[in-house]
């Protein structure tokens, strides 16, 4: 998914990004509309339906899995983004 700061997700009251996870999968489920601008333009569909702005810094890929086709997503390194001053304070 995508490296997220915790300051983005204020204006949410203080939604983790775990909780913004799960909101965004279910909200997929349910909403075909929402769904397809998700996978086409997946910030600004987070932006209409959950008032978040992603920074332009990030680059966001969404993918759906099918019965046939999975995913296996390897997160950052700890060490190399602790390691790395400008990412002080990121997680998904």
């Amino acid at each position: 998914m995508v490296v997220l700061h915790n300051h983005l997700l204020e204006g949410r009251a203080r939604m983790s990004p775990e909780t913004l996870k799960v909101q965004i999968i279910q909200k997929a489920w349910e909403d075909a509309a929402f769904k397809a601008a998700l996978l086409s333009d997946p910030k600004s569909a987070i932006l209409d339906a959950f008032g978040i702005a992603i920074p332009e810094s990030i680059e966001l890929k969404v993918v759906e899995e099918t019965p046939t086709t999975y995913y296996l997503v390897l997160p950052p390194n700890p060490e190399d983004v602790s390691s790395d001053p400008s990412n002080v304070g990121l997680m998904w």
